[in-house]
């Protein structure tokens, strides 16, 4: 199974991130998968007990990542060719902080999605 990446694809921050991460760079093939397309790789992931509504999950090698930890991968695999990954990386490196931030930027994800009157995932 090839290396992915599941976001919410109606929200401007996974959406934002998605495109500003520049993930190609440095992992080289990987399959940015739109949540809201329902695609096998959410299925997979979805049997594997993760859910996107808590955070994005990535498949790489084999692994999974989901949520914090997702988060802390990234910014550690993601090109430092930019001032944005630059900060994720500052913010996100350390996995503690990243446990710490993420239910904050949850939070945000999730009253911003409401604001702008998408329903969440459901799954």
């Amino acid at each position: 199974m090839e290396n992915y990446l599941i976001y919410d694809g109606e929200c401007p921050f996974c959406s934002n991130f998605v495109r500003l991460a520049r993930l190609r760079e440095t992992l080289g093939p990987i399959h940015l998968v739109n949540a809201r397309d329902e695609g096998p790789e959410l299925k997979d992931a979805t049997k594997h007990g993760y859910t996107i509504d808590d955070g994005m999950v990535l498949f790489l090698d084999g692994q999974y990542f989901h949520g914090a930890e997702c988060m802390n991968k990234l910014a550690l695999l993601s090109s430092r060719s930019s001032v944005f990954n630059k900060i994720v990386l500052s913010i996100f490196r350390m996995p503690t902080l990243a446990r710490f931030l993420y239910p904050i930027l949850k939070a945000g994800r999730n009253l911003t999605i409401r604001l702008l009157g998408i329903s969440k995932l459901g799954y």
